[in-house]
């Protein structure tokens, strides 16, 4: 029953307590509780997350937590409740011993706002301990002279408790000779006292026995209790007195065991075993005793053990003297123990936020420590600082707490670590110290850019690679981490010529190495500029550009193309003429070709490679201009046969080839009588088989009937048409049909001429049908009815109206083209640039008399002249731009060769004189005929 009512009476007290201490806060930032000893662990002692201003969730959210600071852990907070509780049983006499208050202070820590708050609590006693007799069994010798009223000293009760709870009172046993006197000390200790009544008889009792009972004021109360054993004996009067009713010394914690303290001394002026003194200590711990030596018949003290200032700094004990007759004397010692610089700062981080963010403002916490020396006085107080860092600064915050900031912002691509050295050193003599390493690392940020080594790349590449082929590589550098450094490569969407860049290059993504989608052609274009986008994987994303430029490299891969002189389109012979008169250097045509490659692919060179008379003609090396070697002689055939090849300069080099037919002639007519003769050289290095040359002779007689057929059919028709009607001074009654112009002549001919080579090596044997040489431009009815009967073949081609003819006299050979005369680029004697007209008044009349019967032959829709509609078969001469709006209408100015009749007296009227055309010619005209 006893003990449960204490165990209510004491879990009222506690939660007395616990309301005190959650009402007792004195200041900013201190808090104040107070919680009794021997509670169970987990007992409340306040409401921090309230006094804090906090929920009790946001403990843990904010860090909240108490910063031990070298003690054992005490408390402990509890983060459902938000409530500091006791981490186990507290005894306030093992923490505090006979201290009052007691107080331990302990710092809570709101991690995230980097601030300390100090909290005190004070431990309450409660009467947990009994009070305590050093010696239990005690003997007090009393001389039996001893008269009443001496007191002699009993032994003291220690009770650890304090405050109401300590020893309070001593009671004595009843005895007759005997009574308790109590005296209380300076310190309020109370000091019991055996006091005599009445004298004593050693005769008649020689031992007296007593109880002496101490008690406290607790509730319940506690007591305990010494034997006393009174010996009477014989006289001694004198008791020992010490010199110094109290000694003081001071020693350095750092002595070493043995070193002697003080002696002390007293003295007893009895004799024999009466005077002679033992001392002891009196008044003193199990602790102090192991620490401290007194020798008990000199009394001198010494030092048992080390010394340790942090541990205690003051002792104090009684020392007791004691002569043989049993009488004592008391003195007190108090030992000052004087603290050594012997223990070096420690540091201790309670907050380290690593890694930082490069781009954390200024100001930011890095570090919070705490820097303690468990020295005292100037040996105690420390300094902190940290080598010269533009970057960080350390500050003071709360008793020993430091907090280590920056001053501006970081950068993880100067630095991406630091290790900062916090020197930690005290103010004694000599001063020691202590260094803390502290890592710091800095998180990227993508704040930087991909770069390229160059703001723009320049590649050569040849033309016709392969596809697929890599053609450059590009690399870009970001100086950020992990992620924000990973590069990607991309190019720019761009077209070129219509179509996408993407078709004709692309990227590889992770290397940047550059492909080739398709094979390059130098001659479509000559460079592709791009833009090349490197791009990082942070968030969000960096990037960069640079322009790339593949310029092409030209292959000679493009062969000569001949522009002049070109095949013609209308199935005749382009054919260059050459006077007979021609002296060496004659300028006879002009070779012009062109090559689509540039530089040294496009140097282009001619010779000759294969002429039907070896010397006679020429070439230009540069210009390509075909020349008379020599002057042209009467024994020079009529058809020249060139082969011109046109080489360029690459390598491998390229060439084209091209046949020039060159007519030798002093006039047209003699051109118009061989022109039949004209034909394209065989190829002699053809391969001839045997299927190709019986489908050649079955053609060949096909079309030999053929021409027969038609020669009789026109005969037939000619006979049956009306003869030409001739007139002196003017054409016009003659149709257009019925004249026919030069081309239309030569065509006709070489209807009539057909040459066939057998085998490569029969050039020198020809089948040759036989074919009437004709070299008027104007034919008559008549004349072909007397003369040429074959003359009806010609007339066959060409629709005959009943209109007459007119009668043609013999044709002027005195004519000839001048060399500024010839097409395209051979005539070079102040040529025109939008035609190449004959320069010399007859053979302007003569051409323009060929232009009439080949327009006549058009509108009448049977011209042969195949030169396609508007062209009159002059394309293969003058060039395909040559058609008829650009001829202007010359038909009031044209004459007849070789006769008096003219289209119009215009001719005359302008020159003025009577057209006499060819007159000077007749022989030589009659001479044809005769043939």
């Amino acid at each position: 029953m006893a003990a449960s009512k204490n165990q209510h009476r004491q879990s009222g007290l506690v939660l007395l307590c616990t309301l005190m201490g959650t009402l007792c806060q004195i200041g900013v930032g201190q808090i104040r509780y107070s919680v009794p000893e021997e509670t169970d662990k987990g007992t409340v002692v306040g409401n921090v997350s309230k006094d804090l201003e906090l929920e009790p969730r946001e403990l843990v959210e904010r860090g909240v937590r108490i910063v031990s600071r070298g003690r054992s852990q005490l408390f402990s907070l509890n983060p459902r409740s938000g409530s500091l509780v006791t981490a186990g049983r507290i005894d306030r006499e093992e923490l505090c011993a006979q201290s009052a208050p007691c107080l331990v202070n302990i710092n809570i820590l709101v991690e995230d706002k980097g601030k300390l708050f100090g909290v005190e609590i004070e431990i309450t006693d409660i009467n947990d301990n009994n009070p305590k007799f050093h010696v239990e069994d005690m003997e007090v010798k009393i001389n039996e002279i001893a008269a009443p009223g001496a007191r002699y000293p009993l032994p003291e009760a220690i009770d650890p408790d304090v405050g109401i709870n300590s020893l309070q009172s001593y009671q004595l046993s009843p005895n007759q000779h005997f009574s308790l006197h109590l005296q209380t000390g300076d310190d309020g200790t109370i000091n019991p006292e055996l006091m005599l009544e009445r004298t004593l008889d050693r005769e008649e009792e020689p031992i007296h026995h007593l109880v002496l009972t101490a008690s406290d004021g607790g509730d319940p109360r506690r007591s305990s209790t010494a034997l006393i054993q009174i010996t009477v004996l014989d006289t001694n009067d004198n008791a020992p007195v010490f010199d110094q009713p109290l000694y003081r010394v001071k020693v350095l914690e750092n002595v070493t065991p043995g070193t002697l303290l003080l002696t002390v001394r007293a003295s007893d002026p009895d004799e024999g075993a009466n005077g002679k003194v033992t001392y002891k200590f009196r008044k003193i711990n199990e602790k102090q005793s192991l620490l401290f030596h007194l020798h008990e018949n000199t009394g001198e003290i010494s030092v048992a053990k080390t010394l340790d200032y942090e541990e205690c700094s003051l002792y104090e004990m009684e020392i007791q003297a004691e002569d043989g007759g049993g009488l004592k004397g008391r003195t007190k010692l108090v030992i000052m123990v004087e603290d050594v610089n012997d223990n070096r700062p420690e540091v201790t981080i309670t907050s380290l936020f690593s890694p930082v963010r490069e781009d954390a403002p200024p100001g930011t916490v890095i570090v919070l420590f705490n820097a303690q020396d468990q020295d005292s006085g100037k040996n105690g107080q420390v300094v902190c600082s940290i080598q010269e860092n533009p970057s960080f600064k350390l500050e003071n915050s709360v008793d020993d707490y430091y907090r280590l900031l920056t001053t501006q912002t970081l950068d993880r691509e100067k630095a991406s670590e630091y290790n900062i050295t916090v020197t930690a050193t005290d103010r004694g003599t000599p001063s020691m110290s202590t260094e803390s390493h502290i890592t710091l690392y800095v998180a990227d940020i993508n704040d930087n850019p991909p770069a390229f080594s160059q703001t723009s790349y320049s590649v050569y590449v040849p033309e016709n690679n392969p596809r697929g082929t890599s053609i450059f590589s590009v690399t870009a550098h970001d100086p950020d981490d992990s992620e924000n450094a990973k590069v990607t490569y991309s190019l720019v969407e761009n077209t070129i010529q219509g179509a996408p860049l993407s078709s004709y290059v692309s990227i590889n993504s992770d290397t940047g190495v550059l492909y080739a989608l398709q094979s390059f052609d130098y001659e479509q274009f000559r460079n592709l500029q791009m833009q090349v986008r490197a791009s990082d994987s942070g968030h969000p994303p960096l990037s960069s550009n640079a322009s790339l430029t593949v310029f092409l490299l030209d292959q000679n891969d493009n062969a000569p193309r001949i522009l002049y002189p070109s095949l013609p389109t209308d199935g005749s012979t382009g054919v260059e003429l050459a006077p007979r008169s021609a002296e060496a250097g004659y300028l006879v045509t002009k070779v012009v070709a062109v090559d689509k490659d540039s530089g040294q692919n496009a140097w282009l060179s001619y010779r000759l490679l294969k002429a039907s008379e070896p010397g006679l003609f020429t070439v230009g090396l540069r210009s390509g201009e075909v020349r008379t070697a020599r002057a042209l002689l009467d024994r020079d055939a009529l058809k020249q046969s060139l082969v011109v090849a046109v080489q360029d300069h690459g390598q491998p080099p390229l060439s084209a080839t091209v046949t020039l037919t060159v007519a030798v002639a002093d006039s047209i007519p003699d051109i118009l009588a061989d022109l039949g003769s004209v034909d394209t050289p065989a190829d002699p290095d053809s391969d001839i088989t045997l299927y190709l040359v019986v489908a050649v002779a079955v053609v060949s007689c096909v079309f030999l009937v053929f021409v027969l057929a038609l020669l009789a059919l026109r005969l037939r028709r000619w006979h049956a048409s009306h003869l030409l009607q001739a007139t002196s001074g003017r054409l016009t009654g003659v149709p257009p049909s019925h004249v026919v112009g030069v081309h239309g002549v030569q065509t006709f001919l070489q209807t009539c001429s057909q040459e066939f080579s057998l085998t490569p090596d029969s050039g020198k044997s020809h089948l040759i049908f036989p074919q009437p040489n004709y070299a008027d431009t104007l034919i008559s009815q008549e004349s072909c009815g007397k003369s040429e009967p074959v003359c009806s073949s010609v007339e066959s081609k060409f629709p005959i109206d009943d209109t007459p003819l007119v009668p043609q006299a013999p044709p002027n050979t005195d004519w000839r083209f001048s060399q500024a005369q010839r097409p395209g680029t051979s005539g070079s004697q102040n040529g025109d640039e939008t035609g190449t007209w004959p320069n010399n008044q007859f053979d302007t009349e003569m051409l323009q008399a060929m232009i009439l019967a080949s327009a006549s032959e058009a509108a009448d829709g049977s011209s042969t002249l195949g030169g396609g509609a508007g062209t009159m078969g002059l394309s293969a001469r003058y060039g395909p731009q040559f058609t008829l709006q650009h001829v202007p209408d010359y038909r009031q100015n044209v004459y007849i060769p070789g006769s008096n009749a003219t289209l119009t007296n215009a001719a005359g009227k302008r020159d003025g004189k009577a057209p006499a055309g060819g007159n000077g010619n007749k022989k030589k005209s009659g001479k044809k005929e005769k043939k």
